[in-house]
């Protein structure tokens, strides 16, 4: 029974990272409709490619336990996810906000769009924040 994920990120270190990709990925190859909706820090790390890098001596153990168990990285896993149809995207106000122009997001999103969009997309979905 195949259905909408809505994945709202704000956070971009290991953990959060981790667990949005991770989920994602498996409801993407579930056949599940797949949005990740990217704003603030997150939005910020995706662009200068530091989404899911470890920022404190816990993640960074945790990051090497994840590599030494062939484990992909956050970066990888939403790479995998959206190759399976999930959708990276971020609402405009937000991306203005974080001092960016949807054009500067061009090939890094899927689209930016509204936010009236976004909500109207969750209807009946499931939501996780992040």
């Amino acid at each position: 029974m195949a259905g909408r994920v809505f994945f709202f990120l704000q956070h971009a270190t290991y953990e959060p990272a981790y667990q949005a990709a991770s989920m994602g990925i498996t409801a993407a190859a579930m056949g599940d409709d797949v949005y990740f909706v990217f704003a603030f820090e997150a939005l910020r790390q995706l662009v200068r490619g530091g989404f899911g890098l470890a920022h404190s001596e816990r993640e960074r153990t945790e990051a090497a336990r994840a590599e030494g168990l062939n484990v992909p990285t956050p970066a990888r896993m939403l790479e995998e996810a959206r190759a399976l149809g999930a959708k990276l995207v971020a609402c405009d106000t937000t991306v203005r906000i974080c001092g960016l122009s949807p054009q500067d997001l061009h090939g890094t999103l899927d689209e930016v769009m509204g936010l009236a969009s976004i909500w109207r997309l969750t209807e009946g979905a499931r939501v996780l924040t992040l």
